[in-house]
Protein backbone atom coordinates (compact mmCIF):
# COMPACT_ATOMS: atom_id res chain seq x y z
CA UNK A 1 0.00 0.00 0.00
CA UNK A 2 2.90 2.32 0.60
CA UNK A 3 3.81 1.75 -3.05
CA UNK A 4 0.38 3.03 -4.10
CA UNK A 5 0.77 6.10 -1.90
CA UNK A 6 4.14 6.86 -3.48
CA UNK A 7 2.66 6.34 -6.96
CA UNK A 8 -0.15 8.81 -6.27
CA UNK A 9 2.36 11.27 -4.83
CA UNK A 10 4.52 11.08 -7.97
CA UNK A 11 1.44 11.54 -10.17
CA UNK A 12 0.48 14.59 -8.10
CA UNK A 13 3.96 16.10 -8.39
CA UNK A 14 4.07 15.59 -12.17
CA UNK A 15 0.57 17.01 -12.57
CA UNK A 16 1.49 20.02 -10.44
CA UNK A 17 4.59 20.68 -12.54
CA UNK A 18 2.51 20.56 -15.72
CA UNK A 19 -0.13 22.88 -14.29
CA UNK A 20 -3.02 20.46 -13.83
CA UNK A 21 -4.27 21.73 -10.47
CA UNK A 22 -7.40 19.60 -10.15
CA UNK A 23 -5.63 16.35 -10.99
CA UNK A 24 -2.75 17.15 -8.65
CA UNK A 25 -5.11 17.88 -5.77
CA UNK A 26 -7.04 14.67 -6.32
CA UNK A 27 -3.86 12.60 -6.51
CA UNK A 28 -2.52 14.17 -3.30
CA UNK A 29 -5.73 13.37 -1.46
CA UNK A 30 -5.66 9.77 -2.73
CA UNK A 31 -2.03 9.44 -1.64
CA UNK A 32 -2.89 10.72 1.84
CA UNK A 33 -5.80 8.32 2.22
CA UNK A 34 -3.83 5.29 1.04
CA UNK A 35 -0.87 6.24 3.26
CA UNK A 36 -2.98 6.57 6.41
CA UNK A 37 -4.87 3.34 5.67
CA UNK A 38 -1.53 1.54 5.32
CA UNK A 39 -0.28 2.99 8.61
CA UNK A 40 -3.52 2.01 10.37
CA UNK A 41 -3.35 -1.56 9.03
CA UNK A 42 0.29 -1.82 10.11
CA UNK A 43 -0.53 -0.65 13.64
CA UNK A 44 -3.48 -3.04 13.91
CA UNK A 45 -1.36 -5.97 12.78
CA UNK A 46 1.45 -4.96 15.18
CA UNK A 47 -0.99 -4.82 18.11
CA UNK A 48 -2.55 -8.18 17.25
CA UNK A 49 0.91 -9.69 16.84
CA UNK A 50 1.95 -8.38 20.25
CA UNK A 51 -1.24 -9.63 21.89
CA UNK A 52 -0.85 -13.11 20.44
CA UNK A 53 2.69 -13.24 21.81
CA UNK A 54 4.30 -14.75 18.75
CA UNK A 55 7.84 -13.75 17.98
CA UNK A 56 8.42 -12.38 14.50
CA UNK A 57 10.26 -14.50 11.97
CA UNK A 58 13.51 -13.14 10.66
Amino acid sequence: MIGWAITFLVVALVAALLGFGGIAGTAVEAAKIVFFVAIALFLISAVFGAVRGRSPRI
